[in-house]
């Protein structure tokens, strides 16, 4: 009875696994897709336990299929330790971007602040901006001038997008459809660069699918030189991140590794068995350097630093565009 049940529950798993690479069927499936980490994992051990059993013939067959689906998550797995995959560049200024999925309530917001004072980003893209967030960033405005923050219609989930450098002459941030996704041209020392933070809804049956329909068109809009970041809800290798890619001509950044997990459970799970859903795209001119997790600030997901490079091109054709990872004073603009 216990090798049956055992049994069932591989055949379950491995269907569930099987789902997930059907994404772009129907966004139901794609669900399946975010834990395609953990359901491997599970079948193979069920696997394991069977090939003493009856079943031995197909839990061989399992093993293999889960250890397939396995290995098209590699990018994301947790790395011991950070590893540079690309070598600071002599003769360019290399710049740096913060994604931060602030929580809405965070009840330790001066933690937030200490690590952007530590870790001096020329950019920060933020996700579930609430209201409390318009006071804390304030505190850093000297720092950060050029900024917006965008409300989302829960005043709960809002995006901002904050910058030491400013923006291109000629150009204004914006915010996009209820406040999912913010823009801004910046001017990296002459060149202008397309910077948008984004903030997805949740998978299917939520609204996360519709959502992406809906910043089609800014998300097209971006410029040939471009980087976005935030929180997607989504793994790199889902259906969804693919489509916000395909939409906005970008290439996601391999993953910096599992970012989110539910907030009552300890920081070591988050960063060894959560899900790797804060990403980075780029294109054009931008060269990813390195990325990496940092330390706990007292939300549920983990803040994410990217190192990049610009080529002084802007317009560089897209098939030259490169994406590697490691390891793992103008007035404040007003709130839109």
């Amino acid at each position: 009875m216990m090798a049956q049940l055992t049994f069932l529950a591989m055949m379950a798993f491995s269907a569930a696994l099987l789902a997930g690479f059907f994404g772009t069927l129907h966004p139901a499936f794609d669900s399946f897709s975010h834990f395609r980490m953990h359901l491997s994992m599970l079948t193979a051990l069920l696997a394991l336990l069977l090939l003493a059993s009856s079943y031995r013939l197909q839990a061989v067959a399992i093993l293999i299929f889960a250890v397939g689906c396995l290995a098209t998550t590699t990018s994301a797995l947790p790395r011991l330790s950070p590893q540079q995959a690309v070598a600071r560049p002599a003769d360019r200024i290399v710049y740096s971007l913060l994604q931060m999925n602030l929580r809405f309530n965070n009840p330790t917001p001066k933690k937030v602040l200490s690590l952007i004072g530590r870790t001096n980003p020329d950019v920060i893209t933020l996700d579930e901006v609430s209201g409390m967030w318009g006071t804390e960033l304030g505190y850093i405005a000297s720092s950060y001038p050029y900024r917006i923050l965008c409300d989302y219609p829960n005043g709960i989930f809002g995006v901002a997008l904050l910058s030491r450098r400013p923006f291109a002459a000629g150009t204004a941030p914006r915010c996009e459809p209820r406040g999912a996704m913010a823009t801004a041209t910046i001017d990296f020392g002459g060149v202008p660069v397309n910077v948008a933070a984004i903030h997805l809804s949740w998978p299917w049956p939520m609204e996360q699918s519709w959502q992406i329909g809906e910043l089609a068109e800014p998300l097209a809009a971006l410029g040939e030189t471009a980087i976005m970041a935030g929180d997607c809800n989504a793994v790199p290798w889902s259906a969804a991140v693919r489509r916000v890619a395909r939409l906005s001509g970008m290439t996601p950044m391999p993953s910096a590794g599992p970012t989110w997990i539910h907030r009552m459970l300890p920081d070591f799970l988050r960063r060894y068995a959560g899900l790797p859903i804060d990403q980075v795209f780029s294109k054009g001119g931008v060269t990813i350097l390195s990325s990496a997790r940092l330390e706990d600030t007292g939300s549920d997901h983990l803040p994410v630093l990217v190192e990049f490079t610009l080529r002084a091109d802007s317009n560089a054709p897209r098939d030259e565009h490169r994406s590697a990872l490691a390891a793992n004073d103008a007035p404040k603009q007003p709130r839109g």
